[in-house]
């Protein structure tokens, strides 16, 4: 029997899970066992899972998992070194040179095991099966217009945390922009048509806010892009890439401008091919805001783990998108997951 073991994720302020309990009972009914980790912090609780029929297993209790189950979660396993035999589902973020990434897969090496990395199990076409792009835009617009209330109040942006729901994050920011008193800003999003960009784009719209929605055709003659700078607020949507144009070159800051906050969701700021160029590091839950010039103020806010602020939605969106791979989880030489197989053989061969 197929048995998927969804372990507690490890990863601070991460309150995502990738299968929900009606999910997890559709698996059940296909044949796959199912057991779930009780955890502290997941945005679903325990009883739903027990209820449709998991085991129930103690948090992070995933090492001790019989060898022919299937660990399953989201972010990163701890970095401890130890060699891992299991075969695992995670975003592995080990395909792109990066030294933690080659890390992870000598420790599949050492320890036999495989990774299916969530962003390789694509279909025929070559697009991602399920992915968390709608709410990242959506969480990423609603902190840049919170950067944009602090700035106007005269101060930056307080931390963030997790809202339970949508309709908390909605009010919530629709207290701050009455309580700035100021004028509701112009947005711009590029990317619009993807779902980052749709996500940012409802987001704003849903405050009242005028959305200017560029894509492919609006950016095709490669820059520059002045019109960037008339508005108040640029959200970036489109992923760092060869061939990506400068939508805020260097010198941006310090030019006239209206422009006040960019939120650059896609988040790629030491990627040589990043278009936004007036910052060089995320920022984060606890200083969600980067002040890269003064007089008049722009702030960059570029958290790169923006879906979990909103991990019931988060959740339930992309558990539904992923649960038909799942459903053929018996059948790991074929499609999704023999494509996510052959990536992995490729990139530890020479790690």
């Amino acid at each position: 029997m197929t048995h998927l073991w969804v372990r507690a994720e490890q990863r601070p302020n991460e309150e995502r899970v990738g299968l929900t309990p009606e999910g997890a009972a559709a698996l059940i009914a296909r044949g796959i066992a199912v057991t779930i980790e009780a955890s502290r912090s997941r945005a679903i609780s325990i009883e739903g899972y027990a209820a449709a029929g998991c085991a129930i297993a103690p948090e992070s209790s995933w090492p001790d998992a019989p060898r022919d189950a299937i660990i399953f979660g989201l972010k990163e396993l701890p970095e401890d070194g130890t060699p891992l035999p299991h075969r695992h589902i995670l975003f592995g973020h080990a395909y792109k040179g990066q030294p933690a990434g080659r890390i992870l897969l000598q420790r599949f090496k050492a320890g036999g095991g495989t990774l299916y990395d969530l962003e390789s199990l694509v279909d025929d076409s070559g697009r991602r099966v399920a992915a968390f792009g709608y709410w990242a835009g959506y969480a990423g617009a609603a902190v840049a217009l919170k950067c944009w209330a602090a700035q106007a109040r005269g101060g930056i942006c307080d931390p963030v945390s997790t809202w339970p729901n949508r309709e908390a994050l909605l009010a919530d920011l629709a207290a701050e922009l009455a309580a700035s008193g100021a004028a509701q800003p112009r947005a711009l999003v590029i990317g619009a048509k993807g779902r980052v960009g749709t996500g940012a784009a409802d987001l704003c719209e849903s405050m009242g806010l005028a959305v200017t929605r560029w894509d492919m055709e609006e950016t095709a003659h490669g820059g520059p892009f002045p019109e960037v700078l008339t508005h108040e607020i640029f959200l970036n949507c489109i992923l760092a890439r060869p061939g990506c144009p400068v939508f805020v070159p260097a010198d941006a800051s310090a030019a006239p401008r209206a422009l006040r906050v960019i939120g650059d969701i896609a988040c790629d700021p030491t990627s040589d091919f990043s278009p936004v160029k007036v910052y060089d590091r995320t920022t984060s839950w606890t200083a969600p805001a980067l002040r890269t010039h003064a007089d008049p103020p722009l702030d960059v806010m570029a958290i790169d783990n923006l879906p979990s602020l909103l991990p019931l939605e988060s959740s339930e969106d992309y558990a539904a998108q992923l649960l038909p791979s799942l459903l053929a989880l018996a059948e790991l030489d074929q499609g999704v997951w023999a494509r996510a197989r052959t990536e992995f053989d490729r990139h530890a061969a020479t790690a």
